[in-house]
């Protein structure tokens, strides 16, 4: 195979996003009905009604698929010989391989999209040899636009202004610990079960006073983006990530973006240093001159003996 271009990958992926922008804001509200998201499977027995329900903490809207349509048309249509990974058009067994592979979530964020909350984009990623090597993510309605190029920096620019390269402290602070940290952590879509029982503990230790046996973090958000929240921490406007239950099409623009900001993704759970794409635990840590593996051993005291199970 020849030698793929990255640049003329990524120069593609803008015009995709900025299309996709396009079309969610223009997006009617009668295009926000629809079911759930692959990510949200649970299905609960409603006795009272002798009826069976889902719980719809995740949605998916004719927007999604009509993005994603559109994105692999014109992927697809430029690179037929590359693999494609989108959201709306996964199938259980589908895996990653070494093969150069565009991963893409067509609205990440989809709740927020469905609710006009700001935190929602369209994230793009590329992948050869299971590498990310670039990642484009745009959050059209605050016209905010995060890019990457594997070994050529990661940046940031709204409205089509100037980019700016990350993090957006050009000289970022040591990290400490997890007192002084700001930490990114979100709820999921599976809210029973030993995943669900492990993230409130977690979520309840890194908040409680240390006299309490906690971390007593700065604070936690909780944003309902996983690709906004990798962005944010290659700023450096979020200290760390820690995310279970979510997908390859979630990360891999934002891991590409990380990286090149001089950040760092480990597994979500203890020990695991060098974590795979397809995964679904993740944790990441933003740019720092010191700091960072300490930062990640301590997150990973917190977690103790639990350990976050999901299957593919």
């Amino acid at each position: 195979m020849t030698e793929i271009n990255l640049q003329e990958i990524h120069d593609l992926l803008l015009e995709v996003a900025y299309e996709a922008g396009r079309m969610m804001l223009s997006a009617t509200p009668s295009s926000l009905d629809s079911g759930t998201k692959k990510n949200c499977t649970q299905l609960l027995s409603a006795s009272a009604q002798n009826t069976n329900i889902y719980i719809a903490a995740d949605l998916v809207t004719e927007t999604d698929q009509a993005v994603e349509k559109m994105v692999s048309t014109c992927l697809i249509g430029k690179y037929p010989h590359f693999e494609f990974i989108g959201e709306e058009t996964y199938k259980p067994g589908m895996s990653l391989t070494s093969a150069p592979t565009f991963i893409v979530d067509p609205i990440d964020g989809t709740t927020n999209f469905v609710h006009s909350f700001s935190a929602f984009c369209i994230s793009l990623g590329f992948v050869n040899k299971k590498i990310p090597s670039v990642g484009v993510i745009y959050n059209a309605y605050l016209g905010e636009l995060y890019t990457a190029i594997k070994g050529q920096g990661a940046y940031f620019s709204r409205n089509g202004g100037p980019k700016t390269k990350l993090p957006l402290r050009q000289n970022p602070e040591p990290l400490h610990d997890l007192s002084t940290a700001l930490v990114a952590a979100e709820w999921g879509s599976d809210r029973h079960g030993p995943n669900f029982d492990l993230k409130v503990k977690v979520f309840a230790k890194l908040a409680a006073a240390k006299e309490d046996g906690g971390s007593m973090v700065h604070s936690l958000r909780s944003t309902g983006s996983a690709a906004l929240n990798l962005a944010m921490v290659a700023a450096g406007q979020q200290d760390v990530f820690w995310e279970g239950g979510c997908w390859a099409w979630d990360v891999a623009a934002g891991w590409c973006i990380l990286n090149e900001a001089g950040g760092m993704m480990v597994g979500g759970n203890p020990g695991v240093w060098d974590a795979e794409i397809d995964s679904r635990k993740y944790l990441a840590v933003r740019g720092a001159p010191s700091g960072q593996k300490d930062i990640i051993e301590e997150f990973w005291k917190v977690i103790g003996d639990g350990r976050m199970e999901y299957s593919s």
